[in-house]
């Protein structure tokens, strides 16, 4: 009889990964603006979130970590940033999270409960996924941005019925019918919930987000943002009236059960907020139309107008292939599988920064042409 170890099953499971083309390493690398160093190689970085892109600030360490905020990590800094991210979202209060990720979380499941509806768009990030699980609502999944379904949906019974989409769908570069969805919202009495971490501080005007950008921003009931992303420093944010974030505070586990940011990272955040925004959401808005005419002009089939341009390959052995030889010409561009995206459905994911410069895009469609000769 052959012993087994009792992780044995561990293996088996990597192994069917792997023979599936969905396994992942990490990589180690140095980034700095436009450009990424991996294994000494200097490669054009397409895969940084740091969309605007603005010019570093030198911050002073003092205090690494305290405690949770309930407890004694709520630095004053914090009251300073949530007031602007307030006023910038034109809600009454925000509350800071350590993450994005912990941001839905604990914002979702403090507000939905047992008997409760949930409307989800199909192609909302894990985080929301999860968040909606943790809540004991029934969950009703709606295709994406198919507004007749999910007005069918919202027929079912529920004491409180929530509405929840990203405001641009971080995969596919879109962006939500915000317009659309606030309108039935209004109809049915639903609670609109955006998750804007990739349209926060990059559409709309004064960077005020996707809402913005649509003009329904009054007509958002619980916005969830990240700091992380546009903005270039680290953590998330929700933002709503008094009592939503009151009751943040009093239940949501991500909030209450964990280490406040270190007030460095909320003074960097501030620091961030505060600069010229403006002149780098213009720099990223010629960027995007640069590299987004040029993929097209060549033959991809390019269809978001925002900063995330999926190039979509499909089979996943494919997608690693294209990705190799981006690398191998000097484009960092990572391929991203199943369950990130559905099956089948593989892509080159492009993020588009206001690090890059005119050379850079250049460089960078000359690559891709050549990849699309090879690949396509």
């Amino acid at each position: 009889m052959v012993s087994r170890h009792k992780l044995d099953f561990v293996d088996a499971e990597l192994q069917a990964i792997k023979q599936n083309n969905l396994y992942r390493k990490l990589r180690y690398g140095k980034a700095q603006g436009a450009y990424i160093t991996i294994n000494g190689k200097k490669l054009l970085n397409l895969c940084s979130n740091d969309y605007l892109g603005i010019p570093i600030t030198k911050i002073q360490v003092n205090q690494l970590q305290s405690s949770s905020r309930l407890v004694s990590g709520n630095d004053e800094v914090y009251k300073k940033l949530e007031k602007a991210l307030a006023k910038h979202k034109s809600q009454q209060s925000s509350l800071i999270y350590p993450t994005g990720y912990m941001a839905n979380l604990g914002s979702i499941s403090a507000i939905a409960k047992k008997g409760d509806l949930i409307l989800s768009d199909e192609l909302n990030h894990a985080s929301i996924i999860e968040s909606c699980k943790l809540t004991d609502a029934k969950i009703s999944i709606y295709k994406h941005n198919d507004m007749q379904d999910l007005q069918t949906k919202l027929k079912q019974k529920g004491k409180n019925k929530f509405v929840i989409t990203e405001g641009i769908f971080s995969m596919d570069g879109d962006m939500s019918h915000l317009k659309q969805i606030t309108e039935i919202a209004e109809k049915t009495n639903s609670i609109t919930i955006v998750d804007d971490a990739h349209g926060d501080f990059v559409v709309g005007k004064d960077g005020k987000g996707t809402p913005s950008h649509f003009n329904v921003s009054k007509k958002i009931d619980l916005y969830i943002s990240s700091l992380s992303k546009g903005l270039g420093s680290f953590g998330g944010y929700v933002a709503a009236k008094n009592n939503v974030i009151d009751l943040c505070i009093n239940k949501s586990k991500s909030f209450i059960y964990t280490s406040a940011l270190p007030s460095f990272l909320v003074e960097h955040s501030l620091k961030r907020f505060e600069s010229n925004r403006e002149k780098q959401k213009k720099k990223l808005e010629k960027n995007i139309k640069k590299l987004s005419t040029g993929l097209k002009e060549m033959g991809f089939d390019i269809n978001s107008k925002s900063q995330i341009i999926p190039i979509i390959i499909g089979n996943e052995k494919s997608a690693i292939s294209f990705g190799k030889f981006l690398l191998d010409n000097g484009v960092f561009a990572q391929p991203i599988r199943y369950p990130t995206v559905p099956k089948n459905q593989a892509r080159l994911r492009i993020s588009v920064t206001s690090w890059l410069n005119e050379r850079d895009i250049e460089k960078a469609l000359e690559i891709f042409k050549k990849a699309y000769v090879k690949f396509c």
